[in-house]
């Protein structure tokens, strides 16, 4: 599979995922329609706990890319620092978890 191809598939995925979360939350607040015909406060919720996550995931990728070649180069070179480059790896991962932390603490208050 090529990169074009990969890069289809994960927008595809999230796009999905996006449209979901919005659908689950305008689903979930159908009997409190607001006068204007706009979208309601447990859409705005879902909407926002879509875009956290997709928002986390991505940057705490992006981060462990970068930080996994320079943790890769740095342990090829220098193999006693392999446990320092392992830390900034996981601070790295840590994006994630407190996206869906904050995801988790929107989802609750729908």
């Amino acid at each position: 599979m090529d990169l074009k191809t990969r890069y289809r598939f994960a927008f595809t995925l999230c796009l999905l995922l996006l449209l979901t979360g919005l659908s689950v939350g305008l689903a979930g607040a159908q009997e409190e329609v607001p006068q204007g015909g706009g979208m309601t406060e447990g859409a705005w919720i879902a909407l926002a706990t879509a875009a956290t996550m997709i928002g986390s995931a991505f940057a705490a990728g992006w981060a462990i890319a970068t930080t996994g070649v320079a943790a890769a180069g740095a342990t090829a070179e220098k193999p006693e620092v392999s446990g320092r480059v392992l830390i900034f790896v996981a601070l790295a991962e840590a994006i994630a978890i407190y996206g869906l932390l904050i995801a988790f603490m929107l989802w609750t208050k729908i």
